[in-house]
């Protein structure tokens, strides 16, 4: 199906996608990327929608069910686009008391549930070597990739951990997840023995004399940034023989999370650990480990 011409968005329907637009990204601090997902998919709508003599306002929940048979899509993006749709009108709802939203009865599509992809524990131990530790920020990279390994942070919670959240006679971590929520995480003793040593030996040198709040830092002192860690961690990837699609700083925490399941770790406590508030988001590493073993199973039993 030919895309029309964006002249022909109604200008009330141009008005509201740009305060929307604005308003998402003041109030969440959005990504460009997000941003423009939701832009795209709202004007795709109202170009449809003026066929029909309607704007994106006076939309029924008929022509929404309608566009979305009228172009189809692949699952996954349908369910970014009805994404977009409800956070659009949910922000039209709370302008005016009066507003029927016309996606509140819409069913969401069931997407295929992906298990989390996590490496083997001897591609961990090689990406771990990779650090070059007789350097100022190869002694950072290491301490970095143990405390991700060890504690399975999350991508943000590793770049934002406050020095001050580091126990190193306790062995553990004063964590701050989502929603706000303060955990406390063992670190074991291989990250704590590389985090010392990147104390004692590279963050002095990194911080210049100065008093920066964040532990691990940049060339220039400051904290460091989710694209900066994804940066070292594609490219210790590369040099250790690890496919650059195969990882990224999440597939840490999912073998994390993976490996100590095969080892015989309880759930709940995993659960504690991974700081989720629901023990059903946990389960999915017990699917991840059980496919594992499914897979060994195959390679290795003579009537695998």
């Amino acid at each position: 199906m030919k895309e029309e011409n964006p002249a022909s968005i109604a200008q009330a329907d141009q008005r509201s996608i740009a305060t929307f637009i604005e308003r998402v990204w003041s109030e969440d601090g959005l990504s460009d990327r997000t941003l423009e997902a939701y832009r795209r998919d709202l004007e795709g709508l109202a170009r449809w929608l003026a066929t029909r003599g309607r704007t994106l306002e006076t939309a029924r929940r008929e022509d929404l069910s309608a566009y979305h048979g009228a172009t189809p899509v692949a699952v996954r993006s349908l369910a970014r686009r009805q994404s977009s749709f409800r956070r659009y009108y949910g922000f039209l709802a709370r302008q005016s008391a009066d507003f029927d939203d016309p996606t509140r009865l819409i069913e969401r599509p069931k997407l295929p549930r992906s298990l989390p992809k996590a490496l083997a524990e001897r591609e961990i131990e090689a990406l771990l070597d990779a650090p070059d530790v007789t350097t100022t920020l190869g002694l950072r990279d290491r301490a970095m990739l143990e405390l991700m390994y060890a504690s399975g942070l999350r991508v943000s919670e590793l770049v934002e951990l406050p020095l001050a959240g580091l126990n190193l006679r306790q062995g553990v971590l004063r964590v701050t997840g989502k929603g706000g929520k303060d955990r406390l995480v063992p670190v074991g003793e291989l990250a704590l023995e590389r985090i010392e040593t990147y104390l004692q030996t590279a963050r002095p040198v990194l911080a210049r004399g100065r008093q920066p709040a964040a532990l691990f830092l940049s060339q220039r002192g400051e904290g460091m940034t989710r694209q900066m860690f994804w940066t070292l961690v594609k490219r210790y990837a590369t040099k250790v023989g690890i496919t650059p699609k195969r990882i990224s700083p999440h597939v840490l925490r999912h073998s994390f999370a993976t490996h100590l399941l095969n080892h015989g770790a309880d759930l709940r406590a995993l659960q504690m650990l991974l700081g989720h508030s629901a023990l059903s988001t946990t389960q999915i590493y017990t699917l991840v480990a059980k496919e594992g073993l499914k897979r060994l199973h195959a390679q290795h039993h003579p009537r695998g």
